[in-house]
């Protein structure tokens, strides 16, 4: 089996060594065999990053990678750990999909219709607003 330098595996996957020595202190990657004090990357080296590039390609965080990599049973196929980490980062992404659309709303209601003259002005009709659970026509609301 060849084993590869950390700048052969750099070229092939497109990944600073800087990062590939990061991968491996957060343990995303296992640590390399060293020769002459040098890193040697199996050819699986290179795999693992492409599918970390992916990953983070994805919105995946390094825990998240590092659950897809190693919180499974190692019998669970790649596809089925990928299924159920999609799942749950689809069901995030809708609830940040939600919170921006709330904030998006709030900022459109601000330009349009905020005619207070005065942060304490502005202050009242907020807290007016929140007290009534309803909006209001003036100020952040």
């Amino acid at each position: 089996m060849d084993l590869l330098p950390i700048s052969e595996v750099s070229r092939q996957t497109g990944v600073p060594p800087s990062a590939i020595r990061y991968y491996e202190s957060r343990k995303i990657l296992p640590p390399p065999q060293r020769i002459g004090g040098q890193r040697r990357y199996t050819p699986a080296a290179v795999y693992q990053l492409a599918v970390v590039r992916r990953a983070q390609e994805a919105g995946f965080s390094l825990d998240e990678i590092r659950r897809l990599f190693f919180g499974f049973q190692t019998t669970t196929p790649i596809s089925t750990r990928w299924q159920r980490l999609a799942a749950d980062k689809l069901s995030d992404l809708d609830a940040q999909m939600a919170r921006l659309q709330s904030m998006k709303d709030l900022l459109d209601r601000l330009r349009s219709r905020c005619r207070c003259e005065t942060i304490n002005e502005c202050g009242a009709a907020i807290l007016n607003a929140r007290a009534r659970s309803a909006p209001v026509t003036r100020g952040l609301h």
